[in-house]
């Protein structure tokens, strides 16, 4: 028998087997999706939004306020971390009537757990909850949610949930098209006057609490006529078919509740987090809210919302708030910044964004440096624009590591407190208006996930973003430059205003490198 036969046969035979296995496993996934289906929706009676009253002390407050600025919205912009939670504290602490939280991530670390011990508070003392996180955020919070989604006032539910919740890959495996679609919205809305949205989760990480990573994040505290559409997009997807109940997809154990505040208590006695909380304590942003004196612009502010459809893969393009965020970005006539944590513009944003730049417009952007990025293929996704935005004149900048800033460096006005990576969503047109959201540039938030935020006319809070750039930019990141054709330059600031130039990406190794090439050559780009 020639050699070759052995060789075709043994090709055969592998085929044969691998086929086999694909076989199984789709049989396997096949008798797990009829194994673990999702339960039905029996949805009790409505549960919609409360309407603001100014019988609750904050709605008086505010009823005051805005009476001299009928049918305006108050922004405050939240910067620094610890006031981000304070604030979220406050009005929690404030509640009266409802908390409608709508969340992408919530953490079971100190900030985590303390915000879940102040909604049971509130139950206790009679408010309506309604939670809704995305469940791909939920780890290690199982036994909690379902905890107290048992208390009369508390409802939870969770956003495209998984059937199976152990082992967790498992539960993506059996339907990864429903897994891979998330909610990435986040508002926070007490008594139907007051509400926060932006970028932040819940958890350490984003508030600046611990010794763990820390986000550069944006924040804004929302009053006014705003805060009717934000309830009542909450309403939508409180309602939509991609929300289920936690139960019966949660179990419930009898000492989970005392064990969750206990694990709360705990976690607040501990030296670092009793000085982180007498930090937000301390804030002058609570005081101020106290005493009715916080600075408030009345501008107006619109809410930009995907229908909730998108969870299910059923919205249309007009269902998109991704084609009033390209109707925006098409407006500006003198300047554009912008901030995003996950940039990737694709093709038609990368061509888009240089034609506004070869027309006059000048176009700064600011993303995370490789050495920053908590999601490396994402960086493998945005270093393929580099050359095309360079080449347009758009400033490239990409955020330093927070361990290698100095103390100078840290504390920005409008980027919060120093953080190992960035994760704001934020621009300013022509240094007039403003857009605070979950929106990242980026074909996942454009495409796949949820999103929200607010286009607020403000020329003070444009303007803090363009004096970033101006002031802090230099300092805090690299700026790109091409040096020939595709290579790249990397100019970094020392404090002393020394400039060092860095021919390859600065503080990663041959080895990161090589797989952000590797990823890029994947075609993946459209689920980063």
């Amino acid at each position: 028998m020639p050699k070759s036969w052995g060789i075709v046969g043994g090709m055969a035979a592998f085929l044969t087997y691998l086929l086999a296995v694909i076989v199984l496993l789709a049989l396997g996934v096949a008798v797990l999706r009829l194994a673990f289906p999702l339960p039905p929706r029996e949805d009790g009676p409505p549960l919609t939004a409360i309407p603001p009253a100014d019988t609750t002390r904050l709605g008086q407050h505010i009823a005051g306020r805005q009476a001299r600025h009928p049918r305006k919205t108050g922004i405050h912009a939240l910067a620094a971390a610890p006031d981000a939670f304070s604030v979220r504290l406050f009005l929690a602490r404030a509640a009266e009537a409802s908390i409608d939280i709508q969340i992408y991530i919530w953490r079971r670390d100190l900030t985590g757990l303390l915000m879940l011990r102040e909604i049971h508070a509130a139950a206790e003392r009679g408010v309506r909850v309604r939670l809704l996180i995305d469940d791909s955020g939920t780890r290690d919070l199982d036994v909690d949610l379902a905890a107290l989604d048992a208390h009369p006032l508390i409802h939870v539910r969770l956003f495209n949930p998984r059937t199976i919740r152990w082992p967790l890959l498992l539960g993506y495996v059996i339907a990864p098209v429903r897994t891979n679609r998330r909610m990435h919205n986040k508002s926070f809305t007490v008594d139907g006057v007051a509400s926060v949205v932006g970028g932040r989760n819940i958890g350490d990480e984003y508030f600046g609490a611990g010794r763990g990573s820390l986000f550069e994040d944006m924040d804004v505290l929302a009053c006014g006529t705003v805060v009717k559409d934000i309830a009542a997009d909450f309403d939508r997807y409180w309602d939509s078919k991609s929300s289920y109940p936690v139960v019966p997809l949660l179990k419930q154990k009898p000492d989970a509740l005392p064990k969750l505040l206990a694990d709360a208590e705990a976690a607040a006695l501990d030296g670092d987090a009793r000085a982180y909380l007498q930090e937000t304590r301390g804030s002058a942003m609570v005081s101020d809210l106290l005493a009715g004196t916080l600075g408030v612009e009345w501008t107006d502010a619109r809410l930009s919302s995907d229908d909730p459809l998108k969870g299910l893969g059923l919205a249309g393009r007009k269902q998109l708030m991704l084609a009033e965020i390209i109707q925006i970005l098409r407006s500006p006539r003198e300047s554009l910044d912008l901030v995003s944590a996950y940039f990737i513009p694709g093709k038609q944003g990368s061509r888009a964004l240089a034609s506004l730049a070869r027309g006059g417009v000048k176009i700064r952007i600011l993303t995370n440096a490789q050495e920053s990025t908590d999601v490396l293929a994402v960086h493998s996704g945005y270093v393929k624009y580099r050359a095309r935005l360079l080449r347009a004149g758009i400033k490239l900048y990409e955020l330093k590591s927070a361990f290698r800033r100095t103390k100078e460096e840290r504390g920005f006005h409008v980027l919060g407190s120093s953080g190992a990576s960035l994760h704001a969503k934020t621009f300013a047109v022509d240094s007039k208006r403003v857009f605070v959201g979950s929106f990242n540039f980026d074909p996942r938030s454009a495409l796949l996930n949820c999103e929200m935020g607010l286009l607020i006319e403000s020329e003070q809070l444009a303007q803090q973003v363009t004096a970033f750039f101006d002031d802090n930019a230099p300092i805090a990141s690299y700026e790109v430059f091409l040096r020939r054709k595709h290579r790249f330059g990397w100019i970094e600031t020392e404090p002393g205003g020394q400039r060092v130039i860095s021919k390859v990406e600065p503080n990663t190794t041959a080895f990161r490198r090589f797989i952000v090439t590797l990823i890029g050559w994947l075609p993946v780009e459209w689920m980063l």
